[in-house]
């Protein structure tokens, strides 16, 4: 009887894996500047919205893994096989050009991270930063990075979580901010910035394909088996997301707010919390936002190539020359806007406002493909699903948009 209740265990953390990678994914400097800014100016008052876009994460991101288990191919094949040659075409182009806005985001991370933490410039950060992405995506066994990536998270859970216990936040306030709704004039903005920047385009080009380093049979009972495992893994590393983003909003409300200080940018949040919060907690804030750079860098390097050999039809082998040069395909564009030292926040602004313009030419598809019954079989998205994962999309493209139009 006790063997039959470890195997279970030992087939769950076996298959725990791709929903990480997508949760480093989306911890990336565009969260990370939001959540600052909306902590300290509003305090702990728009962490419900962190649970909120978790929640709605888990739907979107469940729905794009079952497409890659139901039919055995990548989201960004699917697309390329569903529609036709030039809507492909044109879905696949702004995909790229959304997976190098999210580089630029990413890689400025890591830049901020190892300027923060060694002291480098911005453009020796961005270098050590794509030295590290390509190498380790172009040198490691997919598992063995999978586990590297978790690993990331896992110090950046603990750097975070060692900081709320050095901030000592006020804990009666904070617990009902999570999950009570409460919104303002002057915090719908950010509150709207918060929520966009979570569903990521890359992130669900991804999850279809990262799904395939589990091995499933043929069969609709295996593949259903499969559907249960993929389910738990995408939740509980969305948890571990929800846990980070939260512990953001709270450390930057712990401190910056308490003390009446509106942040709007990384740099500034790790030079006010030194004297605020003292060397440990800036030094913590600099170590997590590294792992995140390079974590992120990683994952978005990831859809990167899944997209460009996936639309073009040809095998995503680590051998070919396709896959490496896809891998510097963007990489360098990337680094290459961080060197010539623009405004870090009008930088990100930018990417962000490209992610807006993709994400609908993302989600649509999926959820026209999801809904597909020859392509799904009996894993077509049912009426509830569909409806929920509609509306979902309905918010995300017009809280997009609305951000889009704000910023001009």
């Amino acid at each position: 009887m006790s063997a039959r209740r470890v195997a279970p265990l030992k087939t769950i953390l076996g298959f725990m894996g791709p929903g990480f990678l997508i949760t480093v994914g989306f911890i990336d400097p565009g969260n990370w500047a939001t959540n600052i800014e909306g902590g300290s100016r509003f305090g702990y008052q728009l962490l419900w919205v962190i649970t909120m876009s978790t929640l709605m994460l888990i739907v979107i991101q469940h729905m794009t893994a079952k497409v890659g288990i139901a039919t055995g191919k990548s989201l960004a094949v699917n697309i390329r096989e569903h529609f036709p040659a030039p809507v492909a075409a044109f879905i696949g182009l702004s995909i790229i050009l959304a997976c190098v806005a999210t580089d630029v985001a990413e890689l400025l991370g890591g830049a901020i991270g190892f300027n923060l933490l060694l002291g480098f410039p911005l453009w020796l950060g961005a270098l050590v930063t794509v030295f590290l992405e390509i190498f380790l995506i172009i040198s490691q066994r997919y598992h063995r990075l999978e586990a590297m990536i978790m690993a990331f998270l896992g110090i950046i859970s603990l750097c975070y979580v060692i900081e709320i216990f050095i901030v000592k936040p006020d804990w009666q306030t904070l617990a009902p901010a999570l999950v009570i709704p409460r919104l303002s004039h002057d915090s719908i903005y950010v509150a709207m910035a918060i929520l966009g920047a979570v569903v990521m385009p890359h992130n669900i080009f991804l999850h279809s394909n990262v799904i395939h380093s589990r091995e499933w049979g043929a069969s609709e009972t295996e593949k259903i088996k499969m559907l249960h495992l993929e389910k738990l893994d995408t939740t509980i590393a969305m948890l571990a997301g929800w846990i980070v983003n939260s512990a953001m909003i709270i450390v930057a409300a712990a401190v910056f707010s308490r003390h009446n200080i509106a942040v709007s940018s990384i740099e500034q949040a790790a030079a006010t919390l030194r004297p605020l919060a003292g060397p440990l907690a800036a030094l913590l804030f600099a170590v997590a936002l590294v792992f995140a750079g390079v974590g992120s860098s990683i994952t978005s390097s990831m859809a990167e190539v899944n997209v460009i050999t996936g639309f073009s039809g040809q095998p995503e082998d680590p051998r070919t020359m396709l896959y490496r040069i896809s891998v510097f395909i963007t990489a360098i564009p990337s680094f290459l806007i961080i060197a010539l030292n623009l405004n870090t926040f009008r930088v990100l602004l930018f990417s962000q406002v490209v992610l807006s313009l993709q994400l609908p030419f993302t989600l649509i598809p999926l959820l026209i493909i999801c809904r597909n019954q020859r392509r799904m079989g009996r894993f077509r998205s049912g009426s509830l699903e569909f409806t929920a994962a509609l509306i979902i999309t309905t918010i995300v493209i017009v809280l997009n948009l609305y951000l889009l139009h704000s910023s001009f």
